[in-house]
């Protein structure tokens, strides 16, 4: 019987099966850079849980919230208090915020938290944006990446996958959920979104391919986590 891998299999085999039995990999992304096709393209290659918009589903339905609640605060900092009281200071900045339905911003956030350290510790997973790497930042075995690239080229990949009409409308949108993310991200963290001191690795994804990219922190992945491989 002949054997046939391609060269993604052939690289599993040299480098990701020895990897720990259980790790992350937290994937924080600028928008149009591709976070989510290399997050579902790691998650295939090491036979990982994909977490993305699937997270929302799953921790509303753990916590016993409307998961319209969870997509409404997806990624965002609550309004009017964004930048200004972080609730990585340690104060109790949202006890008293009440958003859609009259579920604060405070508790989504905490749900969504519990949720993502709950489904580290079962197994192997990618997750893609909501402070993953912050949530798990006591947990061990945990790789973060970052992915930009020039916004020309975000916009090139936001106009193939049809999220946008026109040039003009994709930079606004990139700008928009950019500075969405910035918020959240730095109001419910003490680190600084898209900061290279903040993540392990960072990566220009206009730079490689999709498999480029994937191979890349797979590797960076198993040197990181050497001491810890069984």
């Amino acid at each position: 019987m002949q054997l046939s891998l391609d060269i993604s299999q052939v690289f599993l085999l040299l480098c990701g099966m020895n990897l720990p039995k259980n790790y992350v990999i937290t994937i924080g992304r600028a928008f149009g850079a591709g976070g989510r096709a290399v997050g579902h393209a790691l998650a295939e290659r090491l036979g990982a849980t994909y977490y993305d918009k699937e997270l929302l589903a799953e921790a509303a339905k753990r916590a016993g919230m409307d998961c319209g609640i969870f997509e409404k605060n997806d990624e965002r900092a609550p309004g009017f208090l964004a930048g200004l009281v972080p609730m990585s200071m340690g104060y109790n900045a949202l006890a008293w915020y009440a958003g859609p339905n009259n579920v604060s911003g405070e508790a989504v956030y905490r749900a969504q938290a519990d949720f993502i350290r709950d489904a580290a510790a079962q197994g192997p997973c990618i997750f893609v944006g909501r402070t993953a790497d912050y949530v798990l930042r006591d947990t061990p075995n945990v790789i973060n990446v970052f992915l930009h690239a020039p916004e020309e080229a975000c916009i090139d990949r936001i106009l193939r996958r049809a999220d946008c009409k026109d040039r003009d409308g994709a930079r606004s949108l990139i700008r928009k959920t950019n500075k969405l993310r910035a918020e959240f991200y730095n109001f419910y963290t003490d680190r600084t979104w898209g900061a290279a001191a903040t993540y392990d690795l960072t990566l220009d994804s206009s730079r490689l391919s999709l498999d480029q990219i994937v191979d890349t922190i797979v590797e960076y992945a198993r040197r990181r986590l050497g001491n810890e491989m069984k």
